[in-house]
This record gives C-alpha cells, structure tokens and sequence, in this order.
C-alpha cells in the first residue's frame, strides 16, 4: 500500500523514574508492542534493571497518558506508529512534559490482504475510499451515507463480493496512517473532495479520514490478526 509514518518512541528524561518507580513503564502503540516486548525482555536479561512494563494502549492512548504529566503515574516511554500531532505535542507541555526525545525505532507499512480462496482483486485508492469512507460522492455530486455492499457495486470490474475488511481501531496509529495513505489518498481524486482540503479543512478531514461503521469495516486489534 505504501509507507507508513516512521514508528517512534517518545521519550521524558525526567520522568517518574527518577522519582521513585523502580521500573520503566512504557505504553503505546498496539502495532510496536510485539517488538517492544522481546527487547524490554532482552533488556531485562542484559541489564542490571528490571524488565520494563508494556502495556498495549494504542497509539492515541499511549501518547494522551504519556502526555498527562511528570510523575510516578504516568509512562516514561509511549510508542507510536505515527508522528506526535502537534495538538498532542501542546498538551505535553500544557502540562509539563516539555523535555521530550524522539526516537526512531522502525519504518512501517501498509498492506491489503485478501484470502487466496476468493478471486484477487486489483484496488485503486478510489476503490478502497468508496468501499469504506462513511460518506462517498452521489451521481449528482452530493455527499451520501456509503451505499456499497459489494466491491462491483465500487468497480464493475472487480468481484461481486461482500466488502468486508478487517482493520486497527481508531486508537491505532496504524489506522490513522490508512486514513491518510488509503482513504484520503482516494477522496483526493475527486476534484470537489480535493478543493475542500483548501476551503475547509476540517470538513476535509471528516470526509476523507471517516470510516463507514454498517459493518463493512471491522474494527479488530493486532492478536485478531495473528
């Protein structure tokens, strides 16, 4: 599908380590904790210190309980699949999470699956956007609640299958990277869609970004996955 946004770690130097925790507490991104997992447990072997805690909170919610403050109660790493929003980066430091270190850990990707028991199917961004968008562009060139069921009524050309895809939650920084890769990437190709992003942005982003919730797109975590 494309590249990702590089996956990052955010790091407070000053964090409730110092003050008394006697282990790293560490939480974020659903996509990293895999690996983040086997080198907290290579580093607990290695070192002196105690294998850091890892808790699988999403992307969004590693970076808004990272971002809560500097203390005992609050995570001295958080993971992330995308970049820190500058929103989020505000509220580090609204509320004193001000020394804060990047690190890259990784590139990501983004991948479209089908099984190999139904036909494959070859999908443009406009396919993938009208398949799962909540809103999509009507004949007359307004906004409707996405009527497709399956993916010929999208493209005559592809198969007369159910759409039904399985994807990270909204939690899931792997899900706002589809958004903006996948679904934006084919809003952009209706011009009228395309103007807003200049006249309207936040119209834009509810547009583009938004996923359809009738049941075609099903939200399921990484271990639905595995």
């Amino acid at each position: 599908m494309g590249d990702n946004d590089i996956p990052m770690s955010s790091i407070e130097p000053s964090s409730g380590l110092a003050s008394g925790r006697d282990v790293i507490n560490i939480v974020g991104s659903s996509t990293v904790y895999p690996f983040a997992t086997v080198v907290a447990e290579r580093f607990g072997k290695a070192s002196k210190f105690k294998t850091p805690k890892i808790e699988s909170t999403g992307t969004g919610g590693g970076i808004k309980l990272f971002c809560a403050g500097v203390d005992i109660n609050t995570p001295d790493i958080t993971n992330a699949s995308r970049r820190m929003k500058q929103s989020e980066f505000n509220q580090c430091q609204n509320n004193g999470v001000t020394e804060i270190v990047e690190v890259l850990v990784g590139y990501d990707g983004i991948v479209l699956a089908n099984t190999k028991a139904k036909p494959q199917m070859q999908l443009s961004l406009r396919d993938i956007f009208l398949a799962l968008a909540k809103s999509v562009p009507a004949a007359d060139g307004t906004l409707v609640a996405n009527p497709y069921q399956t993916w010929r009524d999208v493209n005559p050309n592809l198969p007369a299958n159910k759409i039904e895809v399985l994807g990270p939650p909204p939690t899931s920084g792997t899900r706002d990277a589809f958004a903006e890769l996948a679904l934006e990437g084919g809003c952009k190709t209706f011009p009228f869609l395309k103007a807003l992003k200049k006249t309207d942005k936040p119209r834009y982003k509810a547009i583009c970004h938004r996923v359809r919730e009738d049941g075609a797109y099903i939200e399921a975590g990484c271990d639905t996955f595995s």
